[in-house]
C-alpha cells in the first residue's frame, strides 16, 4: 500500500509565475508512505509480535518494495526511480491490524524501530574527505566505482543476472587499471556468469562465482581509495 502524506493540494500545482524572495526557506515537502502488508492470518498477533525476527521482517519489506520501484522504473522508463534502503527510512514500524486498519497506515499493535538500523562497521576511510576531493577535482571517481555498487545492489536484490552484466563490466575495467591484477583470477569466471546471464539465468555456481568477484573488486576498491 503506497500513500502520499502532507501533498500540496492540486490547486497550488502546476505553472507559476516566478516570484521575488529574499531568502531560500526551507519548503515543506510531502513524504512517502509504503505498507508492506502480508495476507497470512495469523493465530496469535501478539505473540508473533513479541517474537518475531525483527531485521529479517524489515529486510523482506524492503525488498518487496524495491521490487515495486523496479517495476515503476521500467514501466515508466525514468532511470531516476531509485530503490530504498532501511537506513534512509524516517520511521520503521511492524505491526498488526485489520485490512481497513494496515491499508490506512493504522495498526492493532506496533512496535516502532529505533532510527539507524544496523550498526556500521567502523573503517579507516574518511568518506567526507573524499568526498571533498571529488568535489574539488582532486581525485576522480573511478569507472568501475558505479558499476560495482550497482553489481553489489543487484546481489542484495537478488538480481543475479544484472549483477553478472555489471560485473563483467566493472571488472574489465579495474583490470585495465594499474594495481588490479590480483583480480585476473575471477576473470573467466565472471565472463562465464555473463554469458549465462544472457541467456536468462544464472545457475548457483556462477552466482557465487559473481558474488566473490564483487567482493574482491570492493576490496580492490577500499585498497586503491587508501592508497595501499
Amino acid at each position: 500500500m503506497l500513500s502520499t502524506l502532507g501533498a500540496p493540494q492540486r490547486a497550488r500545482l502546476g505553472a507559476r509565475r516566478p516570484r521575488s524572495v529574499s531568502a531560500a526557506e526551507p519548503e515543506p515537502v510531502p513524504t512517502s508512505r509504503a505498507t508492506i502488508v502480508s495476507a497470512s492470518p495469523l493465530s496469535s498477533p501478539a505473540a508473533w509480535l513479541a517474537e518475531l525476527d525483527r531485521d529479517a521482517e524489515v529486510d523482506s519489506a524492503v525488498s518487496v518494495l524495491n521490487r515495486a520501484l523496479r517495476a515503476h522504473r521500467a514501466a515508466t522508463a525514468d532511470p531516476y526511480v531509485a530503490e530504498v534502503s532501511r537506513e534512509r527510512a524516517l520511521v520503521v514500524r511492524i505491526g498488526y491490524g485489520s485490512g481497513d486498519e494496515v491499508a490506512d497506515g493504522r495498526y492493532g499493535e506496533a512496535i516502532e524501530l529505533p532510527r539507524g538500523g544496523r550498526r556500521v562497521k567502523r573503517s579507516m576511510e574518511a568518506p567526507e574527505e573524499r568526498f571533498a576531493a571529488l568535489i574539488g577535482g582532486r581525485e576522480e571517481i573511478h569507472p568501475a566505482e558505479e558499476l560495482v555498487l550497482r553489481a553489489r545492489a543487484d546481489l542484495n536484490a537478488g538480481r543475479p543476472a544484472e549483477a553478472a552484466l555489471q560485473c563483467r563490466v566493472a571488472i574489465e575495467a579495474l583490470l585495465a587499471s594499474s594495481g588490479a591484477d590480483e583480480l585476473a583470477s575471477h576473470r573467466e569466471a565472471v565472463a562465464a556468469a555473463a554469458n549465462a546471464a544472457l541467456s536468462g539465468a544464472v545457475p548457483g555456481q556462477h552466482a557465487t562465482a559473481v558474488e566473490e568477484a564483487v567482493t574482491a573488486m570492493e576490496r580492490a576498491l577500499k585498497r586503491r581509495r587508501l592508497g595501499a
